[in-house]
């Protein structure tokens, strides 16, 4: 796997270096990998309690990113998934502790117990007061080992703020440790992975998965996890992480508690988002009270694809912690959500003439019949042509096309029988249709070439086949005038602009409408393919230059999918 590295046996360091570069109340130890806040008290004596985290790196921003104001006094940061030494530990108790001690906030891993726990106990021999508080909040292993053997993951997190903030209230080291101590043991987390990550010095993923299998319960080491199984919606996955949490932990009905959603560092804020709102409403289903929530890459396993839950009870005095103010620059802050999802009505639509009540099933005029036994093979051929539209915008735009004409499809599919009254107000349904489903250019695309097209059909009175040529060409020049394009431009317009022009032309020398329509697809097909030997000019292509070359445009292409559905002089209006 690629990664933007120099040497990996530098990485920890540079990593620490921009970290404290980009901090101004962070500094940096010159003798070991060790973050301290800046501008300590001096004399070490008018120091409060210090709290210091750490371990292997990796897991950014923890740990790190967790060091300020109310929150960290150091961390300390061994190789990429390893322990710190003990030196460096100890170092980090001698810059940030005074003489009213330092607690350690450890996860539960062999390495950080022995080396933290070892730096704790020389600390005390100089004199260093110095208690260790162990996080062991993964309940994947309740089936595995005792609890007191479990792996410390993302609700470490909260375990440093709540520490913290009682150091910032003055509190003694044994309050500070018993309030940490009780928040380690009021939570569970629990995680998924959808894939391996790549430690820098190994070069390879840790793991392999098949393309519809996940890693159920893993850590925070690039580990496989206590089960595989098959990928499954996110709600899905959510509402099983969530019931191992609650059941193990014996949160029920009426329990306050908080919610951290943590990405393993490769899952997009997108879907970090869907899994928050699956947690939150299974919470709030069971019948717990979420007070604070929290969403985003808190500590992570280097690019892992996949995300935890940890869900911690609270009272007033934990809440109280939790909502303490931190200048840490990675605490994503407060975590207050509203009791409920907030719905609220737009702007308003502008006013629009009553709609003409819809005909009853059956009184469609045979133009507007026929137009959609076209609009309805159409569809079906772009939901069939999903994968290919998409294949082929992604190899120049974003790979949306696919599933914008499936929305399409979709949206034409449900119309209901009045809209199909005749030719003229079913084009202007069809267009209001796309323009409500599809986002991105394709919507105003169709939408403004069908309401172009439906008023260039005569009221009133079937449309004869040159009514229908002179509404292809009007479509095609309001997609022309709408998105500045011309033939030549790489576009949909390379398809549809020749089809048009065929059709009226080979009506205008005599050939039956079924045969001019016939000429048209024709042209149309012969007009997408030279697209892929043209230059885009024209929107996201546009920016790849020659790297598009020797493949079709998607749009021009999906043009052509449903123009051959329309070829048969059997189902095409005006035929």
């Amino acid at each position: 796997m690629k990664k933007l590295l120099n040497d990996p046996r530098g990485v920890v360091r540079e990593m620490l270096e921009g970290q404290v570069d980009l901090c101004p109340g962070q500094a940096l130890l010159a003798e070991a990998d060790v973050v301290v806040r800046a501008g300590l008290p001096a004399p070490a004596d008018r120091r409060e309690v210090a709290v210091l985290s750490g371990g292997g790196s990796g897991h950014e921003p923890a740990h790190a990113g967790y060091v300020g104001e109310g929150m960290l006094h150091a961390a300390i940061a061994g190789d990429v998934f390893t322990s710190p030494s003990v030196d460096a530990v100890l170092a980090g108790l001698r810059a940030a502790a005074g003489p009213a001690g330092a607690l350690l906030v450890v996860k539960n891993y062999t390495g950080d117990r022995l080396n933290f726990g070892l730096a704790a106990e020389l600390a005390r021999a100089e004199g260093i007061p110095a208690e260790l508080v162990v996080v062991a909040d993964d309940v994947a292993l309740r089936d595995t080992v005792e609890p007191a053997r479990r792996r410390g993951i993302a609700g470490t997190v909260l375990v440093h703020k709540v520490a913290g903030a009682a150091a910032a209230a003055g509190l003694p080291l044994a309050a500070v440790a018993a309030e940490a101590q009780a928040a380690a043991a009021a939570m569970g987390s629990m995680g998924v992975a959808l894939g391996a990550c790549t430690v820098p010095a190994a070069g390879r993923p840790g793991f392999t998965l098949g393309a519809e299998e996940i890693e159920l319960g893993l850590g925070i080491h690039g580990e496989q996890g206590v089960r595989r199984g098959p990928l499954r919606p996110v709600d899905a996955l959510v509402e099983e992480m969530l019931g191992v949490i609650l059941a193990d932990r014996g949160f029920g009905a009426g329990t306050p508690v908080v919610l951290l959603v943590n990405g393993l560092g490769g899952t997009p804020p997108m879907e970090l988002a869907v899994a928050a709102r699956a947690a939150l409403a299974g919470l709030r289903a069971r019948g717990l009270v979420v007070e604070r929530a929290w969403c985003g890459n808190l500590l992570t396993a280097l690019e892992m694809p996949g995300l935890s839950l940890t869900v911690m009870q609270v009272d007033a005095a934990r809440l109280a912690r939790l909502d303490a103010p931190s200048t840490a620059p990675a605490w994503p802050g407060p975590g207050r959500i509203p009791p409920r999802r907030q719905v609220v009505a737009g702007g308003g639509a502008p006013e629009r003439a009553p709609e003409r009540a819809p005909a009853p099933r059956g009184a469609a005029r045979p133009d507007g019949a026929a137009v959609r036994r076209a609009a309805l093979a159409a569809a079906a051929a772009l939901e069939a042509a999903e994968a290919r539209l998409t294949e082929l915008d992604s190899a120049a735009g974003d790979g949306d096309l696919g599933l914008s004409m499936t929305r399409g499809a979709a949206a034409i599919r449900a119309l209901p029988d009045g809209a199909w009254q005749d030719a003229r107000s079913a084009l202007a349904a069809m267009g209001e249709a796309l323009r409500r489903a599809i986002a991105g250019s394709s919507g105003p695309f169709y939408a403004t070439a069908l309401l172009r097209a439906a008023r260039s059909l005569p009221e009133g009175a079937p449309p004869q086949p040159a009514d229908w040529a002179r509404a292809f060409e009007a479509a095609v020049a309001a997609i022309a005038e709408l998105g500045g394009a011309k033939p030549g431009d790489r576009t949909m317009l390379d398809a549809l602009q020749p089809a048009a022009a065929g059709f009226a032309a080979a009506l205008a020398g005599g050939s039956p409408p079924a045969v001019a329509w016939v000429a048209a697809v024709r042209a149309a097909r012969e007009g997408a393919a030279a697209t892929a030997g043209m230059r885009p000019r024209l929107g996201r292509a546009s920016y790849l230059g020659d790297r598009t070359l020797g493949t079709p445009d998607a749009g021009a292409a999906a043009a052509v999918v449903w123009l051959e559905q329309i070829a048969d002089g059997r189902e095409r209006p005006g035929a």
